[in-house]
């Protein structure tokens, strides 16, 4: 399937200010397709019988309706593991006013998305976790729109992810989906952000879009009485730097700033905090002053609900669970999580790993998929460059080093996110390490490239100890780098105490404990430890974990149940963060 990639409008939808956004969240009509064959029906040009002899077998009256943002799989129990084709169909009022550009933005589609408007394509996009958009000034009719969306979350092995992972593979128009009615020149992007090395000055840039490139531009942050004026060049685009007190933002004080961006013809405004993040040795420096990354992993997925998490309420409540449990960063696993989630973790003092969904069965000789990687690079950092929360981009997580190209084609990705952005730490996760006579022989090549060593270990669960914890030994290919446990743990099903608590076969609680007790220990072994995040927060649905009796389709890793109960380890983890500083 060829797929065209449509990048026009990059603009944040939450920090636009005098701009006329709808909301086209709600109720949608579907049709479920699982044989794929709307495609040959042509089921956007919404045909109607013109004899009495004509008929077709398709209609969006009478219809069932799925709620967007939100995944198809919650919502509808014959969907729950449904992998295909559903139809969306959103009918829409526009008043067309004269000199104004509208604009299509979806914040996420899983996997596959095509887009048609009154019966003509607009584009698709493919990957089901970064945003994208189409201009849709002159294609909008005065009054009555129809807007059909063909989506399919089927895996693909050129896809990102690949055939293989290990979570729910919830499909569906998951964010929200807005027209945004913009001058004839706006503001497409801007960046800004503290100047590497630098605690006092801003470097930056501001792009417009439009027929009037050049044009004077004034950069407002009320709160510092603070006024940059410059000037954009015949392309639109106009550098900026300046510099003042600023108060660093930090989780203890985080810190967001009003900052307002005016050009002749548009205005946008955004809350952003300033910050320094690097590693220097092997340690890492918030704001110049070591840190340790009191982390833990999360899933897009609200708990309570089993689906696909999309609001700002549940954001909220997963990471005032991470609060809870005592972290500083929340690695958001697998893939970039919503808006919601980045903006609260930032609000609420949460330093913010975001990851690209390059997970394990990856093609990497496959030039195609190397496009991929490098367009959903391109589309989660211009998302969030402004977010002082996020920093760390991982760009793989668990790949193979024995995978045609992977070492050069990972490198390379790397090369090009330090180019769009060279003020955040970037990683690669890894589980090529080996184990052998309790002794770790770290030896991946791919951290030649990267900030920090990252690793997931699942010593206790997966494979066993060889010897006492405290007594591991460590070898590091590069021995002057920051070292994160990315994963560790093991599953216990709440509740579970029967059967012999040193045997992983009844999935105790007393084993996951005695797991995470053995990993705290081992953990004063560590050389160059930066910081360690358990695998993981709450118990997620994945339909690979298959035992009827204490997965029942989760993984049940979780230091807190999908009930939000908490187990054992979860009170281990809360007292090893307390006593980290």
């Amino acid at each position: 399937m060829k797929t065209v990639f449509v990048i026009l409008f990059f603009v944040l939808l939450a920090n636009l200010m005098h701009a006329q956004i709808t909301s086209l969240n709600g109720e949608w009509k579907v049709l479920i397709d699982p044989t794929g064959i709307g495609d040959w029906r042509q089921v956007w040009l919404e045909d109607k019988p013109q004899k009495k002899t004509d008929f077709f077998e398709y209609s969006f009256n009478g219809a069932p309706v799925l709620k967007v943002p939100g995944d198809f799989n919650s919502q509808r129990c014959e969907l729950t593991y449904y992998e295909g084709t559903v139809w969306y169909k959103k009918q829409f009022k526009y008043s067309i006013r004269n000199g104004k550009r509208l604009f299509l933005h979806f914040g996420a589609v899983n996997y596959i998305a095509e887009v048609y408007l009154n019966g003509s394509k607009l584009g698709s996009h493919e990957g089901g976790f970064t945003p994208f958009q189409f201009e849709i000034t002159g294609k909008v009719k005065e009054g009555a729109n129809a807007l059909i969306v063909k989506v399919n979350n089927t895996r693909h092995k050129d896809g990102l992810p690949g055939n293989g992972y290990d979570w729910l593979n919830y499909g569906g128009i998951t964010r929200d989906v807005n027209m945004i009615e913009k001058p004839g020149t706006y503001i497409e992007d801007y960046s800004i952000q503290l100047k590497k090395g630098s605690v006092n000055t801003v470097a930056g840039r501001v792009q417009l879009n439009g027929t009037q490139p050049a044009q004077n531009i004034k950069i407002k942050i009320p709160e510092l009485n603070l006024l940059y004026k410059t000037r954009t060049d015949e392309k639109g685009m106009a550098t900026i730097e300046f510099s003042s007190a600023f108060t660093l933002w930090s989780p203890e004080l985080p810190k967001l700033y009003k900052v307002v961006i005016e050009s002749e013809t548009d205005t946008v405004a955004d809350r952003v905090g300033f910050r320094t993040i690097e590693a220097k040795g092997n340690k890492i420096l918030l704001n110049g002053n070591q840190v340790f990354l009191k982390a833990v992993n999360i899933h897009e997925e609200n708990p309570y609900k089993g689906a696909r998490a999309s609001s700002k309420e549940d954001a909220v409540l997963l990471l005032n669970a991470a609060k809870e449990l005592g972290c500083n960063l929340v690695r958001l696993a697998h893939y970039p999580h919503n808006e919601n989630m980045v903006k609260e973790a930032e609000r609420m003092g949460l330093m913010v790993w975001s990851e690209l969904p390059v997970y394990q069965h990856i093609e990497f000789a496959d030039s195609s998929v190397n496009a991929k990687m490098e367009r959903m690079l391109e589309e989660m950092v211009h998302r969030d460059k402004n977010r002082c929360g996020v920093v760390i981009w991982s760009l793989s997580n668990e790949t193979y080093a024995s995978t045609p190209n992977r070492y050069r084609a990972l490198v390379e990705l790397t090369q090009k996110c330090r180019v769009l952005d060279s003020t955040r730490l970037i990683t690669h996760v890894t589980n090529t390490q080996r184990y052998e006579n309790n002794t770790f022989d770290i030896w991946d090549t791919l951290y030649k490239c990267c900030d920090l060593i990252a690793l997931n270990e699942y010593i206790g669960w997966y494979v066993p100890w060889q010897g006492k914890p405290a007594a591991t030994k460590w070898n590091l290919v590069c021995t002057d780098k920051p070292v994160f446990i990315s994963e560790f743990g093991g599953e216990a099903l709440y509740g579970s105490h029967y059967g012999a608590a040193d045997e992983a076969a009844f999935w105790t609680e007393a084993y996951q404990a005695k797991i995470y007790t053995a990993q705290i220990e081992m953990f004063n072994t560590v050389p160059n430890l930066c910081g360690v995040c358990p695998w993981l927060l709450f118990d997620y649905r994945s339909p690979g974990r298959m035992h009827p009796v204490y997965q029942k389709g989760y993984n049940r890793k979780g230091l807190l149940s999908d009930k939000g109960e908490k187990k054992k380890a979860w009170y281990l983890m809360h007292a090893y963060y307390r006593q980290k500083t």
